[in-house]
């Protein structure tokens, strides 16, 4: 991945979590508050919490034995920020809390709104 990428990671089930490429082998995301929780489970975690945080962590210890792929699809229809914004706009939420939403401030809503400006998620479409 090249910093600014989306990745999605499809987790055991029918879902997908959603993370973005800082570099250096870095992504940020949304996970369960509870520092505890492995990042594996804590994007389950999330779901049923109203609250999460946003935290910096390897991409190879967030995907753990999942399959990810790079996935900008919103670029088709969404200008991207240019990277260094990105990656500005990204590290402002590491350690912060995130209110959680299924429907409107998911994953994927998080990380598209740091690289779009604008959260979107075909996920609950």
């Amino acid at each position: 991945p090249m910093p600014g990428d989306l990745i999605e990671i499809q987790r055991r089930g029918y879902y997908q979590h959603w993370v973005l490429y800082l570099g250096d082998g870095y992504v940020i995301h949304v996970t369960a508050a509870d520092e505890d929780a492995s990042p594996a489970s804590a994007s389950t975690v999330a779901v049923c919490a109203r609250k999460a945080m946003v935290r910096k962590q390897l991409l190879k210890v967030v995907v753990g034995n999942d399959y990810w792929h790079v996935n900008n699809k919103y670029d088709s229809s969404r200008k991207p920020f240019a990277v260094e914004e990105i990656i500005r706009r990204a590290e402002r939420w590491i350690n912060r809390e995130w209110e959680y939403g299924l429907v409107k401030h998911n994953c994927e809503h998080f990380v598209t709104m740091l690289r779009y400006g604008e959260g979107v998620s075909d996920q609950v479409s």
